[in-house]
Parts: structure tokens; C-alpha cells; sequence
């Protein structure tokens, strides 16, 4: 019996015996998927990719057995049956009339399309409640998954590494077409950097059994949050998807969260499900696995430029939302997971808050502006202008001064909560630098400096353009860079390796990845 002909009898109404009113067709590359009214038929397709194989009806049917077995641990009203599809003498195709066996297929009752997660995090109909139920119920049902024997092997180092060394050796070729050189090393340092420094932990999560029987796919597309949480459509296929740290099953749903734009959502969902799990010591490896899963999506979505045939508007599609893939993967490697002090120095119009603000993306750092902090302080509307006379006014060496303790005793209670902190500030004065040292020294907590360079030209145009911009905090202007200079104190104080000086106008992109890859480096 040819696909074709089972796809011909399953997609007509009179096929069903509850006679639906119509029926649609989805396919995958491993499935047909039929929805029947109030029902979906799920049929597997005879194809071999290595990591799985249909290619007989009795593995067919065996991994229907498992996707009915292992997806009832979550969804335990939604799949109702395995059915055989049978043919009779004359070569008709029922679910329930007589004759030879000739495919089986994955019964389920239809979800509501409008209460699936995906749907509700656009409609903005997602909140703090239903990503405490939805973290409630993933650890519940961490917590019974069957862990122990094979299962602990797939949290061995020996496991992880190969898997990321896979993910390396299989990527190459995608170097500077989907993934800049940059990021394909940077990641990798700090993947083999990771492993070396945490084996502990890594060994203590299987001795804790934190390696469980997972759902092995647990993105935004199934979970639906109907009466109850029904998360649905678990790999079965291959138990190496599926065994994994729970670690690594928080870290998937919270990578697509943030891929696709909900990182409210997905720290919503990180701290309920921490109040859950009770598992402090999973959030050490969030970041990793994180990391993990985004380099893999960019490496599966890469494998599709391979296929020849392809149109060139469709390539250039795929290379996109694969280098976005990879672009995650490398903030989650630079993401900083202990608290440092990192300031930004330089003349106005100098690039600071644009550098503190690319920097803060990826290391994950908290970003206190002084011009924002300075008007807070006096009351006044940030976006307001005060074009004072230099040293004058709200620019008064003790107005800037008690901003400057202020943006470092804010920055000390960052720190107390573990948080990364650039302070963007000119920071011209010594004094007022040494304000930022001696709080690191005390907190016992790293310590660089961004001092930032430009052109008069260049700074010229770039405060013109400030001009036009009414919601910049910044009152900085041409008239007063020569009076800034005057006083600008060099900056010689500050040991060399935690001194960091950008040309902004000079490809200040390279320089940013120096910066983030030694304040990394040095973290591991």
C-alpha cells in the first residue's frame, strides 16, 4: 500500500467514524498529521534519518506505543489510543472494519488553537500566573521522571562533551555564513571552559538524580493552557533527545521564550519554577544550556543550505534566522554569572552610553546612567534640558559628586544581589573613580574601566544629532568639551588589564568583543 493512498483515504470525512465535517493535512518530515474535527490522527512516514528510523511497520508502531506511553505522563486526557489502520479484500482503508494491518496511527483529542502558549504570549494574555502554572506543573513532573542507570549517563561529562563537540564539528562550514568566526570560537572557549571548571557540579546533579526521562522538546508550540497545563508531543524517538538534566529542560523553554521576544516570561518562569524545584544550584547551569540549545537551532536551521535546490530568497532567510540562533548562543556564553564593576570614562559625545549599552546586552549587566540618575535626584524630568554653564547649576562639582556616591551606592546593592553593573558616567575625576575601586576592593568583586575616545569632528556631529533628540538624558555640548578636557585627569591609576580604551569611531564592534571575551574569560 503506497503512501499516497493512505494519505487519499485519511484526508476524506467518510474515512472517520465520527464523521467529521473536514479534514485538514499538516506534514512534517517525520510525520502526516491529520485533525478530524474533534480529533487528530498522527501517522508516521518510513524514513530514516539516523537519529531515527520508521522504516518498518513494526518500529512504526512500536514508537507509536512510546509517543502514546511517554506524552500520557503530561497529557494524560489528550492521547487516547494507538489505532491500527486496516485493508480489507477489496483494498479499502478503515480504523474500524477488518483485514491485514498496514499502518498505525497515534489517536489524540484536538486542542483549543486559541489557548496554546505561543498564541496567548502574542495576544499579551500570558501573565505571571500562567508561567507560575506552567512552571508548577514541569516540576512536578520532573519529579517523579524516571532518573537512574542510562538516564545518568546522559549527565556525564564524557556525554555533554561529545554532544558539544559534535555541535563544533558540524558547524565549521557555516563559519562567517551563518555564524561569525568570532562567535564560533568565542563560544567554543567557553563551552570547553565551562566544563573543565564545573565538572563538580556536574557530577553532583547526577548524584542528586537532576538526570531525568525529560520531555526532550518543551518549546512555546506544546504547551497549551487550557483547564489544566497540557504540555504534549515529547520526543520518542531517540532516548538520548529525551534523557537530560532538568536543568536543561528549563533552559529550552526559557531560550525560546527569549527567541522569540518574552524574556519577561521566561524569568517569570525560571523563578517559579526555582520555588517549585527548590534547585538553586540549576541556575549555575541555565546560561549554559541555554547556549547549548540556541547553537543547536542554528545549527539544524544551517544543515538546510545544503539542500541545493533551495531558492536564493529562501537562503537568505534560513542564514538569518540561523545567525539570530547563533547571536543568542553567543550572548548566553557571554552572559556573566557573578557580580563585577565595570565603568565607562570619556569626554562627552565620546560613544560611552551607546558602548555601556551594547556591553550590558551581552554580559547581562544592570546599567546606571549618571545623567539619568543626576536629574532623578533633583526632580527633574530626565528628557528635560539644562544647558548650564560648565561646572554650574545641576552640574555643580557637589551635585556631581553626591551623584557620583549615589550611582556607587546603587551599584554596591546590585552587587549584594549578584548582579553585573556598569555605571555610565564621564568619570574625569580621580576622586570620583576611586569612589568605584575602593567599592569593588571592599566587595571583593572585579573591577575595568571603559574609557571611551573620538574625533572633535566626529563628536561635533554626533552632539548636533543629540540636539534633535528630545528623549536623551544628556545635556553634553560642543561649548563645554574644551572646558572638559581641561579637567579630564588621565587616567593612570587604574591597573592595564582592567583598562579597556575604545576608539569609537575605529570598529569599536572588535574592541566590545576583546572586552567581553576577557571579563568572561576571567569569570571561568
Amino acid at each position: 500500500m503506497s503512501r499516497s493512498s493512505i494519505v487519499e483515504s485519511m484526508t476524506r470525512a467518510d474515512f472517520y467514524p465520527h464523521k467529521p465535517q473536514t479534514v485538514e493535512l499538516f506534514q512534517t518530515h517525520i510525520s502526516y498529521v491529520f485533525i478530524a474535527g474533534d480529533y487528530v490522527y498522527k501517522v508516521k512516514k518510513p524514513v530514516n534519518f539516523g537519529f531515527l528510523d520508521f522504516t518498518t511497520l513494526e518500529q512504526r508502531q512500536f514508537y507509536c506505543e512510546e509517543e502514546l506511553r511517554l506524552n500520557r505522563r503530561l497529557a494524560p486526557s489528550i492521547y487516547l489510543d494507538v489505532v491500527p489502520i486496516m485493508q480489507d479484500n477489496s483494498g479499502n482503508l478503515s480504523l474500524d472494519g477488518s483485514g491485514q494491518v498496514i499502518e498505525y496511527a497515534v489517536w489524540m483529542k484536538r486542542l483549543p488553537l486559541d489557548k496554546m502558549l505561543k498564541i496567548l504570549l502574542a495576544q499579551n494574555r500570558a501573565d505571571e500566573k500562567i508561567m507560575d502554572a506552567v512552571a508548577e506543573k514541569v516540576a512536578r513532573f520532573h519529579r517523579s521522571a524516571e532518573t537512574g542507570g542510562k538516564i545518568d549517563q546522559m549527565g556525564s561529562i564524557k556525554t555533554i562533551r561529545h554532544n558539544t563537540d559534535e555541535n563544533f564539528e558540524q558547524t565549521e562550514k557555516y563559519v562567517d555564513v551563518t555564524i561569525p568566526a568570532y562567535q564560533f570560537h568565542f563560544i567554543r572557549e567557553y563551552v570547553n571552559k565551562f566544563l573543565a571548571s564545573n565538572k563538580e557540579l556536574l557530577e553532583k546533579r547526577i548524584a542528586q538524580h537532576k538526570i531525568r526521562d525529560c520531555h526532550g522538546d518543551l518549546h512555546l508550540e506544546h504547551i497549551c493552557v487550557a483547564d489544566d497545563i497540557i504540555i504534549f508531543d515529547c520526543i520518542e524517538f531517540n532516548e538520548r533527545f529525551r534523557f537530560g538534566d532538568v536543568a536543561a529542560e528549563v533552559a529550552f523553554l526559557t531560550m525560546d521564550l527569549d527567541y522569540n521576544g518574552y524574556t519577561r516570561q521566561a524569568e517569570d518562569f525560571v523563578h517559579a519554577y526555582l520555588k517549585y524545584s527548590d534547585d538553586m544550584d540549576l541556575q549555575a547551569l541555565l546560561n549554559f544550556y541555554r547556549c547549548y540549545y540556541a547553537y543547536v537551532r542554528g545549527k539544524v536551521i544551517s544543515f538546510r543550505l545544503d539542500q541545493k535546490e533551495i531558492p536564493e530568497i529562501e537562503r537568505a532567510e534560513i542564514k538569518k534566522t540561523a545567525s539570530k540562533y547563533f547571536d543568542l548562543a553567543y550572548t548566553y556564553a557571554a552572559r556573566l554569572e557573578k557580580p563585577v564593576l565595570i565603568l565607562t570614562a570619556g569626554l562627552i559625545g565620546s560613544g560611552k552610553s551607546y558602548q555601556a549599552q551594547k556591553l550590558a546586552a551581552r554580559l547581562g549587566a544592570d546599567v546606571i546612567r549618571t545623567d539619568i540618575l543626576r536629574k532623578e535626584m533633583l526632580n527633574i524630568d530626565p528628557a528635560e534640558k539644562h544647558h548650564e554653564t560648565f561646572g554650574q547649576g545641576i552640574y555643580a562639582r557637589d551635585v556631581s559628586q553626591k551623584t557620583y556616591e549615589k550611582a556607587v551606592e546603587l551599584a554596591a546593592e546590585k552587587i549584594h544581589r549578584g548582579r553585573p553593573v556598569i555605571i555610565d558616567a564621564s568619570f574625569k575625576n580621580r576622586s570620583d573613580r576611586a569612589l568605584a575601586v575602593n567599592l569593588s576592593k571592599r566587595l571583593r568583586v572585579p573591577f575595568y574601566i571603559i574609557e571611551c575616545t573620538c574625533p572633535d569632528n566626529v563628536v561635533q556631529i554626533r552632539l548636533e544629532k543629540r540636539k534633535l533628540d528630545k528623549d536623551n538624558p544628556s545635556d553634553g555640548r560642543w561649548e563645554i568639551l574644551q572646558e572638559q578636557k581641561n579637567q579630564y585627569e588621565e587616567i593612570k591609576e587604574i591597573p592595564g588589564d582592567s583598562c579597556f580604551k575604545v576608539d569609537t569611531t575605529d570598529n569599536p564592534e572588535i574592541f566590545r568583543q576583546n572586552i567581553i571575551r576577557t571579563i568572561k574569560m576571567a569569570e571561568l
